[in-house]
């Protein structure tokens, strides 16, 4: 059975109608992983979604994360994509990461929580610094919830500071952004592939 992934897209822009550079490098992801029988099952566009705020795994009625916690975990590969906000990852993101911060508390027999033996990358565009931080809360965050970080996890792209292009605008990807994807599709398929046999002994 072929591994699976899943993105999320933590864009500000709530409608799926309205474009999005995080659209736009997960797809030069998705690209590379098809490369090496990854199949990407869906994007979710996070904010167009009722995730309540809260640190548990079901904040009462009318919360989608439930169903996106279980749509995530149903998967071996996360592809958390989001924008750089003011030097940082979106709120829409960190909304992501607390609740799963639930996972700390939610583990098995053997102490493994829910993510133990899923990997997960990063998609980040922005048009100005901050991908080094949006990545290292990204990881960080993430790895203390459970998730496996592969090397070269993060494909990235920052315009020019202050600039009007944006990543979804660009004629072409440049050489540099295809030749990560490549190398971050490469290293978490592998890396999935091998905790998909051989899981955490915990």
């Amino acid at each position: 059975m072929p591994l699976q992934a899943l993105a999320l897209n933590c864009t500000l822009k709530a409608y799926g109608s309205a474009l999005s550079s995080t659209d736009a490098m997960i797809a030069v992801l998705n690209k590379a992983f098809s490369q090496h029988d990854v199949v990407l099952t869906e994007t979710v566009r996070v904010a167009a979604l009722n995730i309540r705020p809260g640190v548990t795994s079901d904040e009462g009625d009318g919360d989608a994360w439930p169903d996106l916690r279980r749509q995530i975990l149903e998967h071996d590969i996360l592809i958390f994509g989001g924008p750089i906000w003011m030097g940082q990852i979106s709120s829409v993101a960190k909304r992501v990461l607390e609740r799963m911060d639930a996972f700390l508390s939610e583990t098995d027999d053997q102490g493994r929580m829910p993510s133990y033996g899923k990997v997960a990358v990063a998609a980040i565009v922005g048009n100005e610094d901050g991908a080094h931080f949006s990545s290292a809360q990204i990881f960080q965050s993430l790895n203390d919830v459970g998730w496996t970080i592969p090397a070269v996890a993060a494909c990235y792209w920052v315009g020019e500071a202050m600039g009007s292009t944006d990543f979804k605008d660009l004629e072409k990807t440049p050489d540099m952004v295809t030749k990560t994807a490549k190398m971050v599709a490469g290293n978490a398929a592998h890396l999935a592939g091998l905790l998909k046999s051989h899981p955490y002994p915990g």
